[in-house]
């Protein structure tokens, strides 16, 4: 599993409006191949930033499978009105998984 991390950072009078838009782009990334989650955290320190992590299969099923698809075309015309600067988007690889706590 691959996760995709992206510091949003929106445009302060637009946040509602990107809150309102995101939903609806949630439904067209949730039908991607090798789609596994996301969520969108709203930071507690500036308002107007999110961050966005999504789990996918590959890394591939995100910069090829969603990037390069007509779905993405529809989630660019949706969200990327908003940033300001435009996103950095990483990805990252389990190194520790977590560890199993015996609660017997």
């Amino acid at each position: 599993m691959i996760l995709e991390v992206a510091v949003l950072d929106v445009i302060p009078s637009e946040a509602n409006s990107f809150e309102r838009d995101f939903a609806t782009a949630s439904l067209i990334i949730s039908k991607m191949k090798g789609y596994q989650g996301h969520q969108l955290q709203r930071c507690l320190e500036v308002g107007s930033r999110y961050l966005l992590l999504v789990n996918w299969d590959t890394v591939e099923d995100h910069t090829i499978g969603f990037r390069q698809s007509a779905e993405y075309q529809e989630w660019k015309k949706l969200l990327h009105k908003y940033y300001d600067p435009f996103p950095r988007v990483e990805h990252y690889e389990m190194v520790v998984p977590k560890p199993i706590v015996d609660k017997g």
